[in-house]
């Protein structure tokens, strides 16, 4: 009875569009367009940074040292023009403006102290939220500053391997694949939970507040059914659901790297092929489901509480921030699944899928983090069942 009921709900289900198209349709476009946007976008900003025409201000005028020094700069280094200003006010404004990219300042008796090899310095003023600038200056301060070096060895007559007592060699012993779990593994489990939330919530609300709108709620529960098979079989629909909209997500980044090419680098795709491994999609799924179920368990009280879609909508919208903003813990640094993140719902996902993208899962803490969420779970379900089992909750 209770599959009768699934199956005649998942009918009804994949009859209308708006959830099959946030089930399944944009969660497979959604990584194709954000791997498309972001490697354009990247590469674009980096292109451009590095090769258009900037303007350098100088306090000085064109027989000064790095006014020379600049001018005469390889080509190689990017194309540039030295504008030259009188005082540092003007030339902070300009720079605000973007009518030079970045400006210099040097110390007083500059010159002076160069020729008598004394110690001086140079004040780079730049804008920060011009991408790629401050890459840019720096290029050029140290190609500047290695010629003067070499300038003074060749003068003093000093090998410069004698003055180098020893070269440090740094060794990452973490691998790719750690590195990529660790550093930018938060995206994966943040996009999964947030359609596996939208994906349970069209669903809930349509299988019990439309019911109640449409009136055929009363016509099911006069049936000779237990009630709670009932809501096994409604609840296993709006479960389904998430996890078809979760794998329709995975799906997408399958396509966005077999199917598009939008990973060119052939040692990142040998990494993500070893990653996505089904090892990998197994566990994924097994952390997804008492997450899912949990989310059911949250909205279907809601939904069968709501008397219309729009009240149901309005009330579990807000509920999708408060659910996936825990996510968010993936995207930052520093914080790693132990006994207590492993013990908190939806971030014990998020950090327990990056470990696990990462190859360093603890069976421990993966056992903390489901065993949490199964036991979430079941509460959920619980009270789904105490609300659906209230006939005011069910009569309009």
């Amino acid at each position: 009875m209770i599959f009768t009921i699934f199956k005649k709900e998942l009918i009804d289900t994949l009859r209308d569009r708006r959830t099959v198209l946030m089930m399944i349709v944009i969660p497979i476009l959604i990584f194709p367009i954000i791997l498309n946007v972001f490697m354009s976008i990247s590469h674009s900003f980096q292109e451009e940074a590095a090769t258009k025409p900037i303007k350098i201000g100088i306090i000085g005028n064109k027989e000064d040292y790095l006014s020379i020094k600049f001018s005469n700069l390889p080509e190689l280094l990017g194309k540039q023009e030295v504008v030259y200003y009188e005082d540092s006010t003007q030339l902070a404004n300009d720079l605000k403006i973007d009518s030079i990219q970045f400006g210099v300042l040097q110390a007083k008796n500059f010159e002076t102290d160069l020729k008598a090899m004394s110690p001086t310095s140079l004040n780079i003023l730049y804008n920060g939220t011009d991408v790629g600038m401050q890459e840019r200056a720096e290029k050029y301060i140290d190609f500047i500053k290695n010629s003067e070096q070499n300038q003074r060895y060749n003068e003093l007559k000093i090998d410069v391997q004698k003055i180098n007592p020893f070269q440090a060699k740094y060794t990452n012993i973490a691998s790719q694949k750690e590195m990529i779990g660790k550093l930018a593994g938060g995206i994966l489990p943040y996009i999964f939970i947030a359609f596996g939330f939208i994906g349970c919530m069209y669903p809930a609300i349509d299988l019990f507040t439309g019911e109640k709108e449409r009136g055929t709620i009363e016509t099911l529960l006069t049936t000779p059914v237990a009630r709670w098979k009932i809501l096994a079989g409604k609840m296993g629909v709006v479960v389904l659901s998430g996890l078809l909209a979760a794998t329709s997500a995975l799906l997408g980044l399958y396509m966005s790297i077999e199917v598009f090419h939008l990973v060119e680098d052939s040692q990142l795709l040998e990494i993500i092929h070893s990653i996505l491994s089904p090892t990998f999609i197994f566990l994924l799924f097994a952390l997804l489901l008492p997450l899912t179920i949990f989310f059911a368990g949250v909205m279907i009280p809601i939904a069968i509480y709501a008397k219309t879609f729009k009240e149901a909508q309005s009330m579990i919208t807000p509920l999708n921030i408060i659910m996936v903003l825990p996510a968010m813990v993936g995207f930052f640094p520093g914080i790693e699944l132990n006994s207590k993140t492993a013990a908190i719902p939806v971030v014990n996902i998020v950090l327990a899928t990056k470990e696990l993208i990462a190859g360093t899962l603890p069976i421990g803490l993966l056992s903390i983090s489901f065993g949490i969420m199964i036991l979430l779970a079941l509460v959920a379900v619980f009270v789904s069942y105490r609300q659906f089992d209230n006939e005011k909750n069910i009569i309009l």
